[in-house]
C-alpha cells in the first residue's frame, strides 16, 4: 500500500505539475508579481492538501507568532522537499529562496522560478556573485518579502548535521535584517532521495527573530546553529539517541 500511495504521488506530480505550469506561463504576463507568487503557492498549498490525504503527511506549527513584522532572513534545518513545497504555503509572507541559476533552465520548475521575483546566484561571477544576491534580497525585502536560505546547503539525512554555512549569516548582517531559525522533522515522512514517503505529523518550529546588529557572520551562524540543533533533539528526540546511532530514515 505505502508503494501503491508513493507512486499515485509520482503520477499526481508529473500530471497536475505540468498544466498548472502552463497556466502559470499563460497568465503570468498579465499579473502583478505579488499575484503571480500566490499563483504559484496555490501549487504548493494544493499538494500539501494531496499528501495529507493520499500519504497521511500533517503537520503543525510551533512559535508561528515569533515570526517579525517586517524584513527577515528565514534560516531552516534542510531533509528533504517537503520544507521546499511547504513554506510557500504556509508563510504569511511571499518568500525569496536563493538558488542557483541552473534551476532556471529545468524545464516547468525552472521556467516558473524565471517568471517569480526570487534570488538567482550566478557562480561565473566569481567575486560579485554573493553581491549580486545581496542587491537582489534587498530589492525583494523593500517589496515585503521574506528571504529564505538552508544554511547546510543540501538536505541532511534525519539525525544528522551539516555544516552551517555562513551565506545566510553574510546576507543577513549586509541587509541589517534579523535571521529567524527554524527547525523540522519532514525527514521522517519524506526521507532524502526516498521514492517512499510515510504517514506522520511533521513539527515545524520557529524560533524567535536573532538581531543581527553588531554581530559577526560566525557569531550570528552559530547562533542559529545552536538553536536549531538543540530545537532537533527536542522535537526529534529518537532520530538523535545515544543508543542507536543509525539515521533515523533508514529505521522508518
Amino acid at each position: 500500500m505505502r508503494f501503491i500511495r508513493s507512486l499515485l504521488l509520482l503520477i499526481y506530480f508529473v500530471v497536475f505539475t505540468v498544466p498548472y505550469a502552463i497556466a502559470c506561463f499563460i497568465a503570468f504576463p498579465f499579473m502583478r508579481a505579488d499575484k503571480r507568487y500566490w499563483m504559484a503557492a496555490g501549487w504548493c498549498a494544493t499538494t500539501l492538501h494531496v499528501v495529507r490525504w493520499l500519504n497521511g503527511i500533517r503537520y503543525r506549527i510551533e512559535g508561528f507568532e515569533n515570526l517579525p513584522d517586517g524584513p527577515a532572513v528565514l534560516l531552516s534545518k534542510h531533509q528533504s522537499a517537503w520544507e521546499t513545497l511547504a513554506f510557500p504555503a504556509l508563510m504569511p509572507r511571499p518568500l525569496c529562496y536563493v538558488f542557483k541559476r541552473e534551476l532556471l533552465f529545468v524545464p516547468f520548475f525552472g521556467w516558473a522560478l524565471g517568471l517569480l521575483k526570487m534570488v538567482h546566484i550566478d557562480r561565473k561571477e566569481g567575486k560579485y556573485a554573493f553581491e549580486s544576491v545581496i542587491r537582489q534580497g534587498k530589492a525583494r525585502m523593500a517589496e515585503g518579502a521574506w528571504v529564505i536560505m538552508f544554511p547546510e546547503g543540501t538536505r541532511t539525512p534525519t539525525g544528522r548535521k551539516g555544516k552551517y554555512k555562513t551565506g545566510g549569516a553574510r546576507f543577513a548582517i549586509a541587509t541589517g535584517a534579523p535571521v529567524v531559525p527554524i527547525a523540522h522533522n519532514a525527514g521522517r515522512v519524506w526521507p532524502r532521495n526516498s521514492f517512499f514517503k510515510y504517514p506522520g505529523i511533521v513539527t515545524v518550529s520557529i524560533g524567535k527573530p536573532i538581531e543581527t546588529t553588531g554581530l559577526t557572520p560566525d557569531e550570528v551562524n552559530t547562533r542559529v546553529e545552536t538553536w536549531i540543533e538543540a530545537e532537533m533533539h527536542r522535537i526529534d528526540p529518537a532520530a538523535y539517541s545515544a543508543a542507536d546511532s543509525t539515521p533515523a530514515a533508514a529505521r522508518i
